[in-house]
């Protein structure tokens, strides 16, 4: 497909809500150039899907429409790549990746799909937030991938360090983990850590737990993003043909320094997208300064207060 035929069907609700000067409307009202800070044309975001192998979607968790605004880039690039795309899921562990292919494929019904992936145990977000982006997958017959580690395994090195890890578990992690040392990276782990600002909400129950370190609480933290990379990377490395969307948690993808920094070291020569969602229930005619740099796009969308 080109990018000419990509653009005449990728969504009008990713076309239209770009330009700052139009009203909120579906999942947001406009998106920006992470590194401009100015308005992103929908040409400069459909030449961007067009050209990726990964696209990382960030998002906070409760927002109905943080994942309405991945929706949208869901359907903009499964147009631009010819329906070839598989979509990662923080949301699922890989121990459900089995249970994940029955659902997307049609072969669960929602409520056995909810039950046998312990929806509410294992994620905890209402699931009608992302019955979207799975009722697209299903109609679509998309690929969809358990990305996440089991949550048991991060807490545990939260609590113990990696050095707390059995054998087997030391094992299965992936070779040659690293996180990122990005100085804006570091500050925000620092700040979710010590439950300070914006990025208090962050990660919140590995720094709430007791008697958790600071060098531990950074082993949970690459533990946490390294799997979920390593578990995109492998699909996008076995899939050449295709492109592959992360769905994650804005701390997982800001300044490219969480999973897309790993799936960059596994997967090289596979061109990278970033998205970061950020509330906002007006568009300025240019980037808050504190928002810039975080993703490739910055995508301001209304959010509802927390409750």
């Amino acid at each position: 497909m080109t990018l000419y035929q990509a653009m005449l069907v990728l969504p009008a609700l990713l076309l239209s809500p770009l330009s700052p000067s139009r009203p909120a409307q579906g999942p947001g009202a406009c998106v920006f150039s992470g590194s401009s800070a100015q308005p992103a044309s929908p040409r400069a975001v459909a030449e961007a899907l067009a050209r990726s192998r990964a696209v990382s979607v960030g998002e906070t968790h409760d927002q109905a429409n943080d994942h309405l605004a991945q929706l949208e880039v869901l359907k903009g690039l499964t147009a631009a790549h010819g329906g070839k795309v598989a979509v990662g899921f923080e949301m699922l562990n890989e121990s459900l990746q089995s249970v994940l292919d029955d659902y997307a494929s049609g072969k669960l019904s929602e409520s056995e799909f909810l039950q046998k992936a312990d929806w509410q145990k294992e994620w905890g977000f209402p699931f009608p937030l992302y019955k979207p982006l799975f009722d697209f997958i299903r109609e679509r017959r998309l690929k969809a991938v358990a990305l996440n580690a089991p949550r048991g395994l991060v807490t545990k090195t939260a609590r113990l360090g990696l050095e707390g890890l059995s054998a087997e578990e030391l094992a299965r992690l992936p070779k040659d983990m690293k996180l990122s040392d990005d100085p804006r990276y570091m500050e925000f782990l620092k700040a979710a850590f010590g439950g300070h600002g914006k990025a208090a909400q962050a990660f919140r129950l590995l720094a709430a737990m007791p008697n958790v370190t600071w060098e531990h609480y950074l082993q949970a933290m690459m533990i946490w993003n390294e799997v979920m990379a390593a578990n995109a990377a492998a699909h996008i490395n076995a899939h050449g043909d295709s492109a592959f969307l992360v769905m994650a948690g804005n701390g997982h993808v800001m300044y490219g320094a969480g999973i897309p920094f790993g799936i960059a070291r596994r997967a090289p020569g596979a061109a990278q997208t970033t998205f970061y969602t950020e509330g906002g229930s007006a568009c300025p005619a240019s980037l808050p300064e504190d928002l810039s740099g975080l993703a490739d796009f910055v995508w301001l969308v209304p959010h509802a207060e927390a409750r």
